[in-house]
């Protein structure tokens, strides 16, 4: 069968020929040759001869390998720091026999492809078979390199009886992750050498004139990846050598000057009581040692001030006057240093300043010397009003230090370049300005400055634009339709700033006074609302609006016609009761009058609502009937039918009640409060059917507070309750749920009521006199015609000095008793 060996060099190796089912006999006949062979010895000329033949016959054939040579060590010499060889011994190996075609003189420096891929396969085989077990021996020569440099592993080739053979070089690398060997080389003379991807360009064999071995190998621009270990092989080709040395195995250190990764900001810009870190992380090898120091000296850790994680950070808290200044962090090995420093400085957030204000900024110095000059919008923005077509210009100017200052604009809280409308005509300028020219009616709405140096919260101002333009008609349809013997309206499409004044409407081309017509009302937005539609309204209308700043025209010429409505042929009944698991159809039909077009027929929720996803997969509907199956008790509610054409719209109202259920959530909650008590009342929802009776349940919790309360309320049946023991100025949330004899239905809204605070007690004082009476002004009332019936004094007296004497007296209007505290005429 075919060999295909795939060692790392997978470029080499390639599917051969399937040819060899047909060509068993060939190969059997191959085999009997080959061991013939192996038992009696052959001269080279023979052996050549062979192998040319196997080579013609096919390319697919095996070939016997049992052992591999490869190179052994000798004297090594390279770029390196720092180099140290061990003593080496060398170790023994059998030969392997193997056929190789050797390019005649004369003939063609590249090969048949055949012939490349029986070369390459049948010798990765072989170093395969050898690659499987290997030492690494304690005679390992050991380089350093610096990163970014050059160095030569020096392998010599020891020819079997020194008489010189064709070879091939091969050398890997062991990659630590999986322990496997990646062939990073290969070479064979006569053929193109193979470098792995990661080191084109930076791997090549030395010149054979070089003092190194002839398969030294040179290793140019060096990464802190290329450490490791690495081998140098040579298998010898057309031979059956006895005993050969072994290979030559490498290590590789690199050393890397440090260089940092990771480092601070150059000025930190902090308030004083803040935290920060400073972090610092350098690479190199060996792994450098990380110091930091303060104005030049180390830094001392302290209960605010240390270093953790290897030194890698500097943690500050609660930064004090002494923490501001020069931080440097130090990154060595012994291959070199390097550093980097950050200044700490104080610095202010943002204020925003009227304009009327002095134009100056906020500016402290602390211990160090260190200016903090806060952030400042020293022009802010102003409300705007402009005709359409005009430049407006919204001043933000904002200086601070630092005085990296960034100004945002927004309108209606989007940026003003992502609003498509004005990404065509907004212009921000380095003071910050923003400009909008022209301007268009749209443009109206509030734009927001936003400005921000890095420190503490961004600052914002905002103002609003207007933008004025004399009222215009946006829209004009060709017909109108007005419903005969119903209310309609024509309409007027106005766009108008400032507001609105009036509208002037004619009729067939002359002046309609609508305010002189008994079923005509002029609405608001400037329309024509007609009470009650009769055939003198057809017609040709036309309106023209006005407001302050003049009319932009009148509208165009609407046909206005007048049609009798569509008419309901089949009507939903008035009510559906139903039990729960049950079905329910409801009919709805209509016709069109003569003239107009025949009416849709829809089906709807109670005040517009469109039909629950749950109810749309048990909703058929034919026609203007609509059958809902499987009832829950969500379908309860009100049904509408609407139909509609291009003359009115018409609606018919049913309601569905599903039996048999849990109650429905009370609604129409109100609460009234008391300094420690509050009353609820409600309106029952849906009891589940005429035959079930229920009660309820209130859950009330202190807002903010996780946990809920019960209270049940009595008697049975009752729709008010009282709750009391409640504390004062508190505010409470509350729900209430019904609950029948099939369980709890749903719970209410939420309702938030807060507690009234307690009266206040004011001009409370001691007389200082011999007995300290305790005198106090009562709290206003609340409610006209009540009286305070009682007094409590509910604080604890304490003697806070031992020599002071307490005594129980009564005050007149308090039912408990004070402690009059008298020490040398002194009175508390």
């Amino acid at each position: 069968m075919g060999v295909c060996a795939d060692l790392g060099s997978h470029r080499w190796c390639r599917a051969l020929s399937t040819q060899h089912k047909t060509e068993k006999s060939k190969e059997q006949q191959l085999q009997q040759q080959q061991q013939q062979q192996s038992q009696s010895p052959e001269s080279p000329e023979e052996r050549a001869s062979r192998c040319r033949g196997a080579i013609d016959r096919t390319t697919t054939t095996t070939i016997p390998a049992s052992k591999t040579l490869t190179a052994s060590p000798a004297k090594t010499a390279a770029f390196t720091v720092k180099t140290t060889r061990r003593r080496r011994s060398r170790r023994r190996a059998e030969g392997s026999s193997i056929c190789v075609p050797i390019p005649r003189r004369g003939q063609g420096s590249t090969p048949t492809l055949q012939v490349l891929q029986f070369v390459l396969v049948s010798l990765l085989a072989l170093l395969a078979k050898h690659a499987q077990a290997h030492n690494i021996p304690e005679d390992a020569v050991h380089i350093t390199a610096i990163l970014g440099e050059g160095v030569i592993f020096n392998c010599h080739v020891e020819f079997p009886n020194d008489h010189p053979v064709p070879y091939v070089l091969q050398w890997d690398k062991k990659v630590s992750e999986t322990g496997s060997d990646l062939p990073i080389y290969i070479w064979y003379e006569s053929y193109p050498e193979h470098i792995e991807e990661g080191y084109k360009g930076r791997v090549s064999r030395v010149s054979q004139d070089s003092p190194f071995g002839s398969a030294s190998l040179n290793l140019t621009n060096i990464r802190e990846s290329d450490q490791g270990w690495y081998e140098c092989k040579v298998v010898f080709l057309n031979r059956d050598p006895k005993q050969h040395k072994n290979g030559t195995w490498f290590h590789l250190d690199v050393h890397a000057p440090p260089r940092f990764s990771v480092t601070p900001e150059d000025i930190i810009y902090v308030n004083l009581g803040d935290s920060i870190i400073l972090n610092c992380q350098a690479d190199g090898t060996p792994t450098p040692e990380i110091l930091w120091y303060k104005d030049a000296n180390p830094v001392d850790p302290s209960p605010t001030v240390g270093i953790f994680n290897d030194g890698t950070e500097l943690r500050i808290s609660t930064i004090r006057h002494e923490d501001i200044g020069e931080y440097t962090c130090i990154a060595r090995n012994g291959e070199g240093q390097v550093s980097h420093t950050a200044r700490v400085i104080i610095a202010g957030g943002a204020v925003i300043m009227d304009k009327a204000a002095p134009d100056k900024h906020t500016r402290t110095k602390s211990k160090s010397n260190v200016v903090n000059e806060r952030l400042t919008i020293r022009v802010p923005p102003t409300n705007q009003t402009k005709l359409e077509g005009e430049k407006v210009i919204f001043s933000c100017e904002a200086k601070a230090m630092p005085g990296n200052v960034t100004v945002r604009w927004y309108r209606e809280g989007s940026p003003v370049r992502e609003v498509a409308a004005l990404e065509t005509r907004v212009t921000i300028r380095k003071d910050g300005s923003l400009i909008i020219n022209p301007i268009k009616p749209d443009d109206s709405g509030q734009y927001l400055c936003e400005v921000t140096n890095g420190i503490g919260d961004p600052q914002s101002a905002s103002a609003y634009l207007s933008v004025e333009y004399p009222a215009k008609v946006t829209f004009t349809p060709t017909v109108q339709y007005l419903p005969f013997r119903l209310a309609g309206v024509v309409q007027c499409y106005i766009k108008s700033s400032p507001q609105l004044q009036y509208v002037t409407w004619t009729k067939d081309k002359r002046l309609l006074e609508p305010y002189q017509m008994k079923d005509i009302v002029v609405m608001a937005n400037g329309s024509l609302l007609f009470t009650r539609v009769n055939e003198e309204h057809q017609g040709q209308y036309s309106c023209t609006p006005y407001n302050a700043q003049g009319t932009a025209g009148a509208s165009g010429i609407m046909d206005v016609l007048v049609r009798k409505p569509p008419a309901f042929t089949v009507e939903p009944e008035t009510l559906y009761q139903r039990k729960v698991g049950d079905s329910v159809e409801m009919h709805c039909d209509a016709l069109e009058a003569e003239g107009t077009e025949r009416p849709t027929i829809k089906w709807q929720r109670q005040e517009g609502e469109q039909l629950t996803e749950s109810q749309r997969n048990r909703i058929k509907i034919s026609g203007g009937n609509i059958t809902i199956e499987n009832l829950r008790r969500e379908d309860f509610g009100y049904y509408q039918c609407v139909v509609s054409n291009e003359v009115a719209t018409l609606m018919a109202v049913t309601q569905l009640v599903i039996e048999g259920t849990q109650p429905h959530a009370p609604y129409n909650i109100t609460g009234k409060a008391t300094e420690s008590s509050i009353t609820l009342q409600w309106l029952p929802g849906y009891s589940g059917g005429s035959e079930y009776k229920q009660d309820y349940t209130i859950w009330f919790r202190e807002a903010g507070v996780n946990d809920w309360q019960t209270i049940s309320v009595t008697p049975s049946g009752s729709t008010q309750v009282t709750i009391n023991g409640l504390a004062s100025g508190t505010t409470y949330e509350f729900q209430v749920v019904g609950r029948n004899v099939l369980g709890d239905g749903m719970m209410s809204k939420v309702m938030t009521v807060r507690t009234l605070d307690l009266l206040a007690y004011f001009d409370i004082y001691f007389h200082t006199d011999s007995r300290g009476t305790l005198v106090y002004s009562p709290p206003k009332l609340r409610v006209k015609g009540t009286r305070i019936e009682h007094h409590y004094v509910k604080r604890c007296w304490s003697v806070l000095v031992k020599s002071l004497v307490c005594k129980i007296a009564s005050v007149e209007g308090l039912l408990s008793s004070i402690c009059i505290i008298s020490y040398q005429s002194i009175f508390i």
